[in-house]
């Protein structure tokens, strides 16, 4: 059996060429998450991934072998709640307060521009319609966020742990200590 301990998020520092040639493995959400798992790759190879706690393996990672072999993470097709907004009766807007109610719940959820992904519920499926949402059951890969203070791999495939955004003040304003002395 082959050991897993390293990953690298969606391939970092490897070229096209080494990924393209890696061997595979389709892999859906509730196995991702964990960070110890048995698997078998493209090549028929069995496969013992050990990577830290917490670290949750997304589709188009690439783990790495103790032998320096390459095995490139596919996000399986699963059961999912796919949701949109009724073009004839809501906005756009909908769909952003159906993913602030989720949320609250702590449902994991993937988020796309126009529609949401949820695990099957039939609770928050009927919350969801309740709200005028179209909600259908779908086989689709399922990527949810990460949490708020946990690195993670947006779409475009960069990494935004740790990365601080500078404040930009318009022209004249200035900052200053709240702490004032009285």
């Amino acid at each position: 059996m082959l050991q897993m301990n390293k990953l690298l998020a969606q391939g970092a520092g490897l070229s096209n060429v080494l990924i393209k040639r890696a061997t595979t493995v389709e892999l859906d959400w509730d196995v991702r998450q964990k960070s110890r798992f048995a698997a078998t790759d493209s090549a028929g190879r069995e496969l013992a991934i050990f990577l830290p706690r917490g670290q949750a393996v997304r589709g188009g990672d690439v783990l790495v072998g103790e032998d320096g072999s390459l095995v490139r993470v596919i996000a399986a097709p699963q059961k999912v709640l796919h949701i949109t907004w009724c073009k004839d009766h809501g906005t756009a807007f909908d769909l952003m307060r159906a993913a602030y109610h989720l949320g609250n719940r702590h449902v994991p959820i993937e988020l796309q521009p126009d529609h949401l992904k949820i695990e099957p519920d039939h609770v928050l499926a009927d919350m969801l319609r309740s709200m005028h949402m179209i909600v259908h059951e779908a086989d689709l890969p399922f990527e949810p966020e990460g949490g708020a203070y946990g690195g993670h791999v947006t779409n475009d495939g960069h990494s935004h742990h740790g990365h601080h955004h500078q404040h930009h003040h318009a022209h004249g304003e200035h900052e200053h200590d709240h702490h004032h002395g009285h």
